[in-house]
């Protein structure tokens, strides 16, 4: 699987109160969530952000509460992928369980909103399109992509048990 899309980066820390604040939890409708992903963060964020897009993070990204509402509202803004230092491990988790693929890259300083990248799961390849610049972080396993593919454990599981 590939991916290419524009960079929106942020930095280290980006909780889960940023990525989806607390007071829309009352809804678990993507599109809804959508409409206020990294709201406080980037308040012109889901007006600005396009399908196949790119979030970039540093360290730690995803830490806080371990609400599915976060990776459910960065999918659902058309966020193709997640490139951080470091993920908290529950986001992690959940992120492909929500069907959204993720990647830690030690280089993410080097990329900066308004770029783009090249993003390659089954090698670990991210290249910056501008400069043609490689970077390698670890390929995201066969049976995450299936997951990610299938749109989520759920998802993933229901193909699996259908006669």
């Amino acid at each position: 699987m590939k991916t290419t899309g524009n960079i929106h980066k942020f930095g280290n820390d980006v909780d889960t109160d940023l990525i989806i604040p607390a007071r829309y939890l009352n809804t678990s409708d993507p599109e809804e969530l959508a409409k206020h992903c990294m709201e406080d963060a980037d308040p012109a964020f889901a007006g600005r952000v396009a399908a196949g897009d790119i979030i970039v993070g540093g360290k730690n990204f995803g830490c806080g509460s371990s609400r599915e509402h976060a990776p459910i509202a960065i999918k659902a803004a058309g966020v193709s992928c997640v490139i951080a230092e470091s993920f908290a491990r529950i986001f992690y988790r959940n992120a492909f369980n929500m069907g959204l693929p993720i990647l830690e890259c030690a280089d993410t300083g080097m990329f900066r909103s308004g770029g783009k990248l090249s993003v390659d799961f089954d090698t670990g390849e991210i290249v910056l399109v501008e400069t043609g610049e490689r970077f390698s972080t670890r390929p995201i396993p066969p049976f995450m992509q299936a997951l990610v593919q299938s749109g989520g454990l759920m998802s993933h599981i229901r193909k699996q048990i259908k006669p």
